[in-house]
């Protein structure tokens, strides 16, 4: 996953399909899963450009998920897209922001390498608080080990913050941005 930003994004967007809840697919081929976390099925709604979205699982693994809430709230199109670190193939952080709106979205993605990537919040814009709803890896997450372990934390976060994310094996992390009206 960590290689098709870099590759097959380079014309524009493409056809990708990602939200995957139900990674080890024990019900049906126990042989076969998807090598990535949960917070990282999310986070690529922002990494890959797709504008025709879709949430690709069963809607029995979606019921009653609190992590669908971010499948539910990230924008499809973008008026601003910033690629924040990368290394192809081993990992990306891209921030976008929706389209006639002042919401922004994180997703940052890792390969098999847990990561620590401190990011700069200096991409939202000036004079606003945001709350910033972060769906990331557990501590125990790992892509083959504990995949679909996760966390959701809320912060109050402007342009002049930080936040470090913590990429499991496999991980990722996906963030909406939501400006707080004063």
């Amino acid at each position: 996953m960590t290689i098709i930003p870099f590759t097959r994004m380079l014309a524009g967007p493409i056809d990708f399909t990602p939200g995957i809840f139900d990674i080890k697919f024990d019900n049906y081929k126990k042989e076969n899963q998807v090598n990535t976390t949960l917070a990282h099925q999310l986070a690529l709604y922002v990494v890959i450009y797709s504008p025709l979205q879709m949430a690709a699982d069963l809607p029995e693994n979606y019921e009653g998920h609190p992590a669908f809430q971010f499948i539910r709230d990230v924008g499809v199109d973008w008026d601003t897209s910033i690629v924040l670190n990368g290394e192809i193939g081993d990992f990306i952080t891209i921030t976008r922001k929706e389209r006639n709106s002042d919401r922004w979205f994180l997703g940052s993605i890792t390969d098999e390498n847990e990561r620590s990537i401190e990011i700069s919040l200096d991409f939202l814009d000036e004079r606003k608080s945001y709350a910033a709803i972060v769906y990331s890896d557990a501590e125990d997450s790992h892509w083959d080990k504990n995949p679909t372990a996760y966390k959701i934390e809320n912060k109050l976060v402007n342009n002049s913050g930080k936040l470090t994310l913590i990429l499991a094996p496999g991980g990722g992390a996906a963030i909406s941005f939501i400006p707080v009206t004063k």
